[in-house]
């Protein structure tokens, strides 16, 4: 249903400016004042967020949404960054949102109204940041529940909109490049991303997983002779499985800058056959380098108030507030390549299109760190013992996402204006990681803590090489019809519709170890530790102890896993509307779903493996059905055209990851946690309720104020436990949890200051607590406490600026969240409390004319750093950096 708002005089005078401009009749009268109405695009911006306003306004259901332009104007490459403009919602990892405080499990993503897999090995959430914003159109944020959406919603549900066929010939491109501070002294080397070696492969299956010395002569049957023993002839064996390992991971020092990017579209639409067929595409890469500094620490359980967060004197170490500290280089550099197809024919009320996206992104890595062990059991540290650990980390990551999407819609004018649109979409999200290395040291210094060399120690797992990889794959398929019907003071539509999702996802990991036995070896390369991590040579293999291990946990523990989903859905829903004045939507939703996540593993090799890991109790313990009818409601009060009321109250339910419920183990990348799965888990559902106030003034302004509760029954929650020198966490369900908080938004001209200034921006205030049993808490400080990931206030602020003659704008943008529990307090230690970033950008676009446009964005202006505390002390930091990018781009 679409309702009969008037234009804004902005939105008006833009679309007017618009059309004089692609008019050459209309302005060969004056040419001067022509150009004007041209280059007067600058001003759109405004008028294209007043546009994106109106279609908020007409929803029936409270949502926020971001146009093309006001991405363009941010300067956000993604979506991720993007979306972290929008009332409520905040950013994590660079790639997470967290709607209204609460986590990213209470969020969910779907594109153009299809679910799709997630390329994330740790969540079932689709990370944003490889949509890029190139690519889309508009955002849509729904924060109040709709029948026509999937039950699993929480905080809000995220629909990303890309562009469509253009109505015209276009053609364009964009060409950028970028610095950033923090790049200047990063790490490389030389990778080899071929992955393991089929013959290591094949071992396992040959050494049924084990590769000592006795499996290696019982397997191959081996005898001695007159010059190897059978022992002799098994190392050999071994060593040589050893040697197929990538082994050549020097580092080099070297200038991370400069970061670039290039992007091309082109697109057109022909008359066919009565109708319009048109087609865009549209390919991309960027390329950004960065190096960081980090910390990661562990506090210790009897913390005193004048402990020093410091170790470089003698005292600080033996008043250290840690008991593990691991101070770090951090070099990535991330490849990401997009590729968009689409073609669609328009005939007479009818629409088809074909859509086809498919996302590369690729991350490489390189880690050194020092660690110093100043309060725990085995302690030490560089100025008390003259020692140190030091760790190299390499690792590379390949994500993949393919998408292909067939939509319709269709309206039957001789069926009273019937409408029915439909999509199936099938996708393939892919996770290889072909390098995961990392080798230990041991680091030596003098008295004065400079150092002298390096050893490796006779001991197991001093080199430890992973393979991973992830497919899932997603069917999703779903129709709409609805039916408009106009009474003399009612406007209505119905609307039914039905919602099925198929998924798969296969995980698996490899790990080998590389041993060594009897003395530490000596691996200093001249003073240069750098080099230190290519000592594993064939020369040094063969005159040493090293041998390689299998490392994949023994019977009945499990590291890979299977997992299954699907989702059957169907609902009815109303909207009516009555004098203009009164409207009121609702519906029913109702949802089977059915899951199950089964941990297996390399060492299955005969029926009786099988029967371990696919007992059909395990198989029970993994699987959850479901099948719940989820209703919604909305109450909105329309105040002629300058304001509205709603009130809506929604059900839905929040569900475990794929891998939550089996007991599979990984890291999670947030955290730096080792994380369990934990069978058993239950859904959990939820009550929402919104009221929101909303005004619509002239010249574009616009203001909201909204108020918010949710009621959470068995919320999933994080449970850490502590070992001698890390953590470890798993999930339970806790007994309940309430968020709540009020939200305001507005946007607003500023001419009466200065001619082409408008303001716009949002705060959000809120409150949430979570309720653990103490029996499931472990040993958690705090069973009562916020919900993990939430923050107390969100806010964002923009100031922009377009000139009278089209020629220049600019926005100064700003964003900061409020502290919220990263990982939860355990042993009498509080919780571990992200702190708030300051994030100030600038963005300035220069327009020489009406093909072309040169775009300056300075990120990080006040040189914040990531920062976590437990106790007011440091335990993460991550250096930032300020950033500048510069592009130029033309329209043919």
């Amino acid at each position: 249903m679409k309702n009969q708002y008037r234009f804004n005089k902005i939105a008006c005078a833009v679309t007017f400016g618009l059309t004089v401009a692609s008019h050459p009749a209309l302005a060969a009268e004056n040419d001067e004042i022509a150009m004007e109405e041209v280059v007067a695009t600058a001003s759109r911006l405004q008028g294209s967020a007043a546009a994106v306003i109106e279609e908020r306004k007409s929803q029936a259901f409270v949502a926020d949404i971001l146009g093309a332009e006001q991405l363009s104007r941010t300067g956000d490459s993604d979506a991720a960054s993007a979306l972290r403009r929008v009332t409520g919602l905040t950013l994590v990892d660079g790639k997470f949102i967290y709607v209204r405080g609460l986590g990213e499990r209470y969020s969910s993503a779907r594109l153009n109204g299809a679910s799709i897999p997630s390329p994330d090995l740790t969540r079932n959430v689709v990370p944003l940041d490889i949509f890029p914003s190139s690519i889309i159109e508009s955002l849509s944020v729904q924060k109040a529940y709709s029948p026509s959406m999937p039950a699993a919603f929480g905080g809000g549900s995220i629909d990303i909109r890309t562009k469509s066929v253009p109505t015209e010939f276009i053609a364009g491109f964009e060409i950028g490049a970028g610095m950033d501070s923090s790049a200047s002294d990063g790490f490389s080397y030389e990778r080899n991303d071929s992955g393991l070696d089929a013959s290591l492969y094949d071992a396992i299956a040959v050494y049924r997983g084990d590769f000592s010395l006795s499996s290696i002569i019982e397997e191959k049957a081996l005898k001695s002779t007159d010059t190897q023993t059978a022992g002799q002839q098994a190392l050999l064996l071994n060593k040589q499985l050893l040697k197929t390992l990538p082994r050549n991971l020097e580092i080099e020092e070297e200038s991370l800058d400069p970061n670039y990017n290039i992007k091309a579209h082109v697109g057109d639409s022909f008359e066919v056959l009565d109708g319009q067929l048109g087609f865009l595409a549209s390919v991309a890469y960027d390329s950004v380098r960065d190096a960081s500094e980090k910390r990661n620490a562990i506090i210790t359980n009897d913390l005193s108030d004048n402990c020093a967060t410091s170790l470089d004197t003698i005292e600080q170490v033996d008043t250290s507030c840690y008991e593990v500290v691991k101070d770090s280089v951090t070099s990535t550099e991330n490849e990401r390549l997009n590729a968009v197809f689409n073609v669609g024919y328009k005939r007479k009320g009818h629409q088809l299109s074909w859509s086809n996206i498919y996302l590369e992104d690729n991350e490489d890595e390189v880690d050194v760190s020092i660690l110093q062990a100043p309060a725990a059991s085995s302690s030490f540290a560089i100025i008390r013992d003259g020692s140190a650990n030091r760790n190299h980390e390499f690792l590379y990551e390949e994500r993949t996402l393919s998408v292909s999407q067939f939509q319709g819609k269709h309206t039957f004018l001789d069926f009273g204006g019937l409408g029915f649109d439909w999509q199936y979409t099938r996708s393939k999200a892919e996770t290889d990681i072909p390098v995961d290395v990392i080798y230990k040291f041991g680091d030596k210094f003098n008295s004065n803590g400079e150092y002298v060399n390096s050893v490796v120690s006779g001991d197991d797992n001093r080199a430890v090489y992973s393979y991973t990889n992830m497919e899932d794959h997603v069917d999703s398929y779903s129709g709409n019809l609805n039916l408009p019907v106009y009474l003399s003071d009612f406007e209505m539509e119905f609307k039914a519709g039905y919602d099925f999702v198929d998924r798969a996802r296969v995980y698996s990991t490899s790990s080998f170890a590389v041993n060594l036995s009897g003395a530490a070896v000596d691996v200093d390369n001249n003073g240069n530790r750098l080099n230190n991590s290519g000592y594993l040579t064939d020369s040094f293999i063969d005159s040493s102890s090293a041998t390689i291990q299998f490392n994949e946990p023994t019977s009945p523990r499990a590291d890979d896993y299977l997992a299954a989903q699907k989702v059957a859905a169907g609902y009815g829903m109303f909207d009516v509307i009555y004098q203009g004045q009164w409207r009121v939507s609702g519906g029913l939703r109702y949802e089977e779903f059915q899951q199950v996540s089964i941990g297996t593993s390399s060492l299955i090799f005969d029926g009786d493996d099988l029967d371990i890991y696919y007992d059909p109790e395990k198989i029970q313990a993994g699987t959850i059905n479901e099948d719940e009818t989820y209703s919604a409601l909305s109450l909105t009060y329309i105040g002629g055209e300058s304001y509205q009321i709603r009130f809506g109250y929604g059900e839905t339910v929040v569900r475990p990851d794929l891998r939550e419920v089996v007991p599979v183990s990984y890291t999670d990348p947030l955290t730096d946690i080792r994380t369990f799965g934990r069978s058993g888990l239950k859904s959990s559902p939820i009550k929402n309720y919104d009221l929101r106030y909303e005004y619509y003034g002239s010249l574009g302004d616009s203001f909201s104020v909204a108020a918010f509760y949710k009621d959470i029954d068995a919320p999933i929650e994080t449970v850490l436990q502590i070992g001698d020198e890390e953590y470890s966490a798993t999930f339970v369900n806790g007994e309940s949890a309430e968020v709540m908080g009020v939200e305001v938004e507005w946007m607003h001209d500023l001419t009466y200051l200065a001619d082409g200034i408008f303001t716009s921006g949002n705060i959000t205030l809120s409150d949430s607590e979570a309720v653990i049993d103490p029996a499931q808490a472990g040993s958690l400080t705090n069973p009562t406490k916020r919900m993990t990931g939430h923050s107390e206030y969100v806010v964002n602020l923009q100031l922009n600026y377009d000139s009278s003659d089209g020629e220049h704008s600019s926005s100064l943008v700003y964003n900061v969240f409020g502290e919220r529990i990263l990982a939860a307090g355990v042993l009498g230690r509080e919780d571990a409390m992200e702190q708030p970033f300051h994030s100030l950008d600038f963005v300035y676009t220069y327009y020489p004319d009406f093909n072309s446009k040169i775009k300056l964005k300075l990120k990080n202006l006040l040189n914040e750093d990531q920062e976590v505390t437990q106790s007011d002390v440091t335990v993460r930091s991550k250096e930032i950096g300020l950033g500048a990018s510069l592009s130029y781009s033309y329209e043919f």
